[in-house]
C-alpha cells in the first residue's frame, strides 16, 4: 500500500502501508525514532541497531529463514549492522548497496521506468527494490531503503530526511514511509533501524503461519 505525504517534519514521523500503525510495537522492541508510543528523543546509536539486528537473525534462525538486504541511502548500514553479530551467515545470505539508479536496475531489476515516473525516493522503487533482492539472492524474506540522507537533495516534494522502507516476503508486503529531522548520519541509522524492526516483525509472522514458500526465481535458500 502507499501512503500519502505530511510534509515537513520537526520530529520523527512514520507512517504505516501496511500491518500496524506508525509507533505500535508489536514485536517487542521499540522501532528506535517512530512517532508514537515508543517515540525517542534521537536517532538511534549503532549499538541500538546491532541490538535489533542480534533479534533478527534469532528469530530467522529460530525459525529457518534466510534474508537479504537491499540498500540506497543507508550505504549498507543494514548489512553492516547483521554482520557485526557472529553467525549471520547462517541466515544473512547477502545484500545490495545500489545508490545510483542504473545499479538499481543492473542489480535488483528495477525497471527502468518506474524510477523514471516515480523517481528513486518512491514507494514503488521501494517495494522493486525490495522485491529484486529477494529473488535475486534467493531468500525468505528482504528489506530495502531508499530515501534522501541529506544535507543536501531535497524538494518541496521529497525533503531531507524522506525514507521509503518495504520488507517482503511470503506473507506480503510491508512499507513504511519515514521522515526523519535528523543530521545525515542520524537519518540514515534511523532508517536503518526501521528496517531491522520490520525484518524482525516480519520473520516472526513467516514463523508463526508455518513453512515459507520460496521466492518465484533465483537460487533455493540455503
Amino acid at each position: 500500500m502507499i501512503v500519502a505525504g505530511r510534509g515537513a517534519a520537526s520530529r520523527p514521523t512514520v507512517e504505516s502501508g501496511a500491518g500496524p500503525a506508525a509507533g505500535d510495537d508489536p514485536g517487542g522492541t521499540s522501532i528506535p525514532g517512530a512517532e508514537g508510543p515508543n517515540a525517542n528523543a534521537s536517532a538511534p546509536a549503532l549499538e541500538d541497531l546491532v541490538s535489533l539486528a542480534r533479534a533478527v537473525l534469532a528469530t530467522c534462525a529460530a525459525r529457518g529463514l534466510t534474508i537479504a538486504t537491499a540498500e540506497s541511502c543507508t550505504g549498507g548500514l543494514v548489512g553492516h549492522a547483521l554482520t557485526e553479530i557472529p553467525g549471520s551467515s547462517a541466515s544473512f545470505r547477502g545484500g545490495v548497496v545500489a545508490y545510483a539508479n542504473d545499479a538499481k536496475t543492473a542489480l535488483l531489476g528495477v525497471d527502468a521506468a518506474l524510477l523514471a515516473r516515480h523517481g528513486a525516493v518512491s514507494a514503488e522503487v521501494a517495494e522493486a527494490m525490495a522485491d529484486g533482492a529477494r529473488r535475486r539472492v534467493g531468500t525468505d524474506l528482504a528489506v530495502a531503503v531508499t530515501g534522501v540522507a541529506g544535507p543536501d537533495g531535497g524538494t518541496a516534494e521529497k525533503p531531507v530526511g524522506l525514507a521509503y522502507i518495504c520488507a517482503t516476503g511470503p506473507l506480503g508486503t510491508r512499507l513504511l514511509r519515514c521522515h526523519w529531522p535528523y543530521d545525515r548520519a542520524g537519518n540514515k541509522r534511523a532508517s536503518a533501524g526501521v528496517a531491522l524492526a520490520m525484518l524482525r516483525d516480519m520473520a516472526k509472522e513467516t514463523g508463526d503461519a508455518g513453512p515459507p514458500r520460496s521466492p518465484e526465481s533465483g537460487p533455493p535458500p540455503g
